[in-house]
């Protein structure tokens, strides 16, 4: 075995470079020394194997950039070293020649099929030999520029996904607290029941439902739909959360501390009004929202309701009648000193106030024609004998059941207060 070496230049550090490395395989000593001479005056690395069996390990031990082999030799032939060649494991590509005194169509495609590259007709000529050569370079190059683009392309893939798994937790966390806004589903009063439902379309959303009990005898209800979907709809909120805290009436813009430290309910026009003020010239966001705020006098049932953009709150009567009405109203966010009124309705025992998103109401159906205020009164019509948080979720079926699938394309959120009226 001989070896001859060229000054370093090694393709797989630097896809473009010339392949150097030539394993000469031939059982003729002297056919080897010839070509041998040959490549070694044109600067390349040789090396050579008298067999297709020892040809085999040195490929195992390093694998060359070109390979020019005999096809007729005992043992192993040519055609049996190079389908033996291309199924041992290799990172790079192997230029396979094969020199043959055959010529005939059926042989050629033998060669091909065993994994040959290139034919060479024996006894050879330099000039074609080099132009050979030269041939497989210039594929060795573009397969080796190929395998490093891949290779890059690979591992920017595979940053990427690791980047996506980390933005996929941290929206699973970011998913769960948000639900924790939502501290209680559902609250049994003296004089009702009250039940919330908050799903987002994607891991977080720009729903929020909420309430807070007030020292006058009121029950607040609020509902929210800030514009937009995820992370930064999900920022707003959970800030917005804090305006109309339970946890903290001193932060609930929507409450008053009397001089006696018990909080009163303020009207809800008002409150709007300031949130309105808040969003525009303290808020650094292109974000508005609307709003349903809400105040349910739990001795009376008479409920006192302010509307930004939010759609109407549907009231069913104890007999399955169902009512929607509302003043409209501009969204919050939108246009500085906008004011916004409010609109009563009463329930009566056995009544129920239904407030949701319009994510239902607009949801569409596989035709893209959205369920509509006519539509959710047919559903709620239907379900006028379902109680509590067992109607939200049968509402959920029913809006899965029209737009024929269960994952919908806004979020969707929902309040249910269901009056029994004062304890007898």
């Amino acid at each position: 075995m001989e070896h001859r070496q060229r000054s370093p230049n090694v393709a797989g550090d630097n896809p473009r470079a010339v392949p150097n490395r030539i394993l000469i395989v031939d059982d003729s000593r002297l056919q080897r020394r010839i070509l041998s001479k040959m490549l070694g005056k044109w600067g390349f690395a040789v090396s050579e194997a008298e067999s297709g069996a020892e040809a085999l390990e040195i490929c195992a031990a390093q694998m060359p950039d070109l390979i020019v082999s005999d096809w007729i030799m005992p043992g192993m032939s040519g055609i049996e070293f190079c389908s033996a060649l291309r199924e041992m494991p290799q990172d790079g590509y192997a230029y396979f020649i094969l020199l043959t005194s055959k010529s005939e169509k059926i042989e050629i495609a033998q060669g091909l099929d065993s994994g040959a590259d290139d034919f060479l007709t024996k006894p050879v000529n330099s000039d074609e030999l080099r132009a050979r050569i030269t041939a497989g370079e210039r594929i060795l190059r573009m397969q080796r520029e190929l395998s490093h683009k891949n290779r890059l392309v690979s591992e920017t893939l595979g940053e990427l996904q690791r980047v996506y798994d980390l933005l996929d937790q941290d929206l699973l966390e970011a998913k769960k607290l948000q639900q924790s806004l939502l501290r209680e589903r559902q609250r049994s009063f003296d004089t009702g029941h009250l039940s919330l439902m908050l799903r987002s379309s994607g891991h977080v959303g720009g729903d929020l439902v909420g309430f807070f009990p007030t020292d006058d005898g009121k029950l607040g209800l609020f509902a929210i739909d800030v514009s937009g979907h995820g992370i930064s709809s999900a920022l707003m909120t959970a800030r917005l959360a804090g305006y109309l805290s339970a946890a903290a009436p001193d932060q609930n813009i929507a409450l008053t501390r009397q001089a006696n430290g018990k909080y009163h309910a303020n009207p809800p026009e008002k409150v709007i009004e300031k949130l309105n003020d808040l969003v525009l010239n303290e808020m650094e966001t292109e974000h508005y929202f609307t709003l349903l705020l809400a105040f349910v006098d739990m001795a009376t049932g008479r409920v006192q309701i302010s509307q930004a953009g939010h759609p109407h709150p549907l009231v069913q009567r104890a007999d399955g009648a169902v009512e929607q009405s509302g003043s409209g109203g501009f969204p919050v966010g939108l246009i500085e000193g906008v004011t916004f009124s409010q609109f009563e309705v009463t329930l009566a025992p056995g009544d129920r106030l239904l407030l949701l998103s319009d994510g239902v109401t607009e949801c569409p159906d596989a035709s893209g024609e959205m369920l509509g205020e006519e539509g959710l009164t047919g559903v709620v019509s239907r379900l006028a004998k379902v109680r509590q948080a067992a109607l939200l979720e049968a509402l959920m079926w029913e809006l899965a059941d029209f737009a024929g699938t269960e994952e919908f394309p806004d979020d969707v959120s929902a309040i249910l207060f269901e009056y029994s009226g004062p304890p007898s």
